[in-house]
């Protein structure tokens, strides 16, 4: 199913004067709600329309150079995001608004060096200044400010055009002869005055929004930037009051905000801690504060940062290059949390894109795609649980786990509001853990999540991520285990995300072959580029690290592992060894296995690998027949299992017998993994009907099949998981547009007690697997279990003794037929002087017709199934018998 990209309609509020100083342009005419659309280039961000920009520049064309300031104004004059309302201007210097942490730090003065006066043309009326007789201007302080040299012609169309990689060198101040020439790029501003200790410089106006001048200081001090955007009354402007005048920080005068070390590790592809260098990171820098913007793009000619703070107009804020390593990094003062931001791109062919970040963690609700600036401020209160969860192996541990798709298990709810209901209700059915259906966003909510935009991001339909963190929290202090869907094999085509997200395959195979995969329109990831490995494996340990995570269960890895899958012959190119493995993406899974569990003590990850691939729960440094490493997963998905179990109940009773053995084939296998028996959502959709509309015969018959499957299910050897709504046999296909079927729970309803008698079954089943250790204590060991009855086909009856590590029995007993059998012999293991019943599917407590047996059974030495004792039972009709010794 493919994730269509969703169209955006960012909300048109009034525009707002930003605390970073870039106001939407002021005395422009445009018709109402004429905005520029969010993701609509700006008017000036082609090298097509800075090419002429750069040239109308020139000295001596001062027509030319006012036509050009007049269409650089043009389309630049909307913003979409959140309202604010304008600051009324400073009728003072003093008084000038400031951004937060923009206030100049205090230097020292330093004594100016003399400056030659040049005589200057005079500035035709509402256009650019002539440049090519400009005088000197003299400034608070007695000092005079000389023009600077010229910008070239490259670095003015490259900075116009978004395609300058090092605006850094250009932009902000440097020393340079007679003093420190200082450049600003401000579009739409009247003027720009650079202030610092004992001296107020106002630059001279180059057009195209370039202001320069030669300031007189031996070196660089501490400085902000008052810029101004209204004209004032002298210049023909309106009243004082209506001149936009702020001081704010100038983002190029700060060092790179990524250490060597972090560059080194992310060029390697052995960044752990990826979200931590990567994204947008608010911060205190040199003393400044703002957000730390950071992206990776190796093929882009430049890239600039657009959002709601520069009116979605990207010009003003073009990143530098941090070397070979292909990121981009700027520092932008005075933006904080809650802001919203894209890059925008110019790729190789010198066109733009507008790109939500790779490593947001936040996004806007869909369908609109912008990332959001965040920081976490949850205070965490699970030690107690986060401290002792891993002190059994999970393998070796009780693991019954309730699967939930969050935005339909209660529609309409928030992540507190699940908070308040989710833990409690999973609690009182006993479940060890939930597993989330995916929680990172994805713009297509039909998908289910399974075509993820932002890996680092959860859904925001629900709340913020601190938000989400509480929901984990909650859980947590109930003590229940948090797994969530984990989807590293592929993601959705949509322009404004991932794919070719720089103008070329990055996140996807360069090779057509292998980048799209063929059954869901979506593309592969290229697990071969270390990078992009990088991004993976740290986006596993983000959710465990961040989130407190105790589990992930990894999507479609039989997917990722075959060259050839759901491809024909020709489609497909052999590994180096002429194989059909997918070479690289068994590295990627080994090292994403091992990094989670080193890092991340306590956490199980969970294959659903649906092949017979060899060591999928094996460690990754034990080499297997074939010849490759174990894949190092904690538990694997049985689906072999699930389909083979699921096709005989779903037979008449009279025609089980000839499906008997695919009740008895898991037990071939059952050892060559750690598994999970999944009965998840993919077997209630899409026309494949709801668990107890898969059996056969009347009201009645459906809920036996359906209550003795569950004991069944949940006696045998591997861990157990249940789709929400099939815990009360919810009739109807799940559908995540509205949800379970919990009406069938309202006591008014007449047949409600069919259903929570299925509920109450769930209950005890979980209850009593939880105080059981031969149930889930030996579940990877072949010693516990043991075959008593496998060949009853005729009678549609399976018998097994699962055992705890002492050699403590419990026997469960399934007959799958219609009828009541008496006096059915079963034999048993010796010394044991009677056994009761401890789970009986067909109790009238659970709708069942209250066949029991009431007395404790006690053996005689009567041989049976190759044992000296025996008891005799009555087995009631489609019903899972569980019996424990007295």
């Amino acid at each position: 199913m493919t994730a269509r990209p969703p169209s955006e309609n960012p909300s048109e509020p009034q525009p707002r004067l930003p605390a970073n100083g870039v106001p939407a342009p002021a005395g422009e005419a445009r018709p109402a709600g004429a905005r520029r659309k969010r993701d609509e280039p700006p008017a000036k961000a082609t090298p097509e329309a800075a090419a002429p920009l750069a040239k109308e520049a020139k000295p001596g064309k001062s027509e030319k150079a006012a036509r050009s300031e007049k269409a650089v104004t043009t389309g630049r004059a909307g913003r979409t995001g959140k309202s604010e309302k304008a600051p009324k201007p400073p009728k003072s210097d003093a008084a000038a608004p400031r951004t937060p942490g923009a206030e100049p730090v205090a230097a020292k003065s330093d004594a100016p060096e003399s400056v030659a006066a040049k005589p200057v043309a005079a500035k035709p009326a509402g256009g650019t200044p002539e440049p090519t007789a400009p005088k000197p201007r003299e400034e608070s302080g007695g000092h005079v400010v000389r023009p600077a040299p010229p910008l070239s012609e490259s670095d003015r169309h490259r900075l116009l055009g978004g395609s300058h990689h090092d605006p850094h060198g250009v932009l902000g101040a440097h020393p340079g002869k007679g003093g420190v020439v200082y450049r600003a790029l401000r579009p739409y501003a009247k003027a720009v005055t650079v202030v610092a200790k004992g001296l107020r410089a106002q630059l001279h106006d180059d057009g195209d929004g370039f202001f320069s001048g030669v300031l007189p200081w031996r070196k660089v001090p501490e400085y902000s930037l008052l810029v101004r955007y209204g004209a004032t009354p002298e210049e023909g402007g309106g009243s004082a009051d209506e001149v936009d005048e702020l001081e704010t920080q100038d983002p190029y005068r700060f060092l790179p905000t990524l250490g060597d070390l972090d560059l080194h590790l992310i060029g390697e592809g052995r960044h752990e801690e990826l979200w931590q260098a990567l994204g947008a990171r608010p911060m205190v820098h040199q003393g400044v504060t703002g957000t730390r913007f950071t992206v990776w793009a190796p093929n882009a000619r430049g890239v600039r940062v657009s959002g709601d703070f520069n009116y979605w107009d990207g010009t003003v804020y073009p990143m530098r290059s941090l070397g070979s390593t292909g990121v981009w990094e700027l520092f932008v003062p005075g933006v904080g949390e809650g802001a919203l931001y894209k890059f925008d791109i110019t790729r190789p062919d010198g066109s733009h894109t507008l790109r939500a970040d790779p490593m947001a963690r936040r996004t806007e609700v869909p369908p609109s795609t912008a990332s959001i600036v965040t920081e976490p401020h949850h205070v965490w209160h699970d030690e107690e649980w986060m401290a002792h969860r891993g002190d059994l192996p999970v393998h070796e541990a009780p693991l019954s786990i309730y699967e939930v798709h969050l935005a339909s298990w209660r529609p309409g709810l928030t992540y507190r509001q699940l908070a308040l209901q989710l833990p409690a209700y999973v609690k009182d059915l006993g479940f060890t853990h939930v597993e989330l259906m995916p929680v990172a966003e994805h713009p297509f909510g039909g998908s289910w999540g399974y075509q993820v935009t932002g890996f680092y991001a959860p859904t925001s339909r629900m709340g913020t991520p601190d938000d989400f963190r509480f929901l984990v929290d909650t859980l947590h202090r109930a003590g229940i285990g948090v797994i969530v869907d984990w989807v590293p094999a592929h993601f959705p085509k949509d322009e404004w995300a991932l794919a070719q997200f720089d103008g070329r395959p990055l996140y996807e195979h360069a090779d057509p072959q292998r980048a799209e995969h063929p059954d869901w329109g979506t593309l592969e990831f290229d697990f071969g580029r270390t990078e992009v490995r990088n991004f993976l494996v740290a986006n596993a340990t983000y959710w465990c690290e961040e989130f407190h995570i105790d589990g992930l269960r990894v999507d479609a890895v039989a997917s990722m592992l075959y060259l050839d899958y759901s491809r024909e012959a020709g489609e497909w190119t052999p590994n180096e060894h002429g194989g059909r493995e997918n070479l690289d993406a068994v590295a990627f899974l080994q090292e994403m296995n091992a990094t989670v569990y080193r890092r991340c003590p306590g956490v199980v990850t969970i294959a659903e690998e649906s092949t017979a691939w060899d060591g999928v729960t094996r460690a990754t440094h034990h080499i297997g027949p074939g010849g490759f490493g174990g894949l190092g997963f904690g538990l694997k998905w049985n689906m072999g299992w699930m389909h083979d179990s699921l096709d005989y109940v779903s037979k008449e009773p009279v025609h089980r017998k000839y499906h008997h053995g695919e009740m008895t084939f898991s037990m071939v296998y059952a050892y060559s993994e750690n598994y999970v028996l999944p009965i998840s959502h993919d077997e209630v959709v899409h026309g494949k009907r709801s668990l107890v509309s898969k059996m056969p015969g009347d009201w009645w018959q459906q809920r036996a099949n359906h209550r003795a499957y569950l004991g069944y299910m949940w006696a045998h050897p591997g861990k157990q998981l249940l789709f929400m709504g099939q815990e009360f046999a919810q009739g109807a296909e799940w559908s995540e547009a509205h949800g379970p079927d919990w009406w069938l729970l309202d006591p008014s309803y007449e047949a409600e007690a069919d259903h929570r008698g299925v509920r109450d079954l769930v209950r005890d089943l979980n209850t009593v697997y939880g105080r059981t250790p031969a149930l889930w204590q030996r579940d990877t060991d072949p010693a516990g279990f043991s075959w008593v009855e496998g060949d009853a086909g005729e009678d549609n009856v399976f018998a097994f003794l699962r055992l705890d590590a002492q050699g403590t029995p419990l026997l469960a007993v399934s007959n799958f037929s219609p009828v009541v059998r008496h006096q059915y012999r079963i034999g048993v293991p010796e010394g044991i002087s009677g056994w009761t019943e401890v789970i009986n599917t067909d109790a009238g407590r659970y709708g069942g017709g209250d066949v029991f047996n009431l007395d404790t059974l006690k053996p005689d030495a009567t041989p049976a199934h190759g044992r000296p004792a025996s008891i005799q039972l009555t087995l009631p009709p489609l019903a899972t018998l569980w019996l424990k010794p007295v």
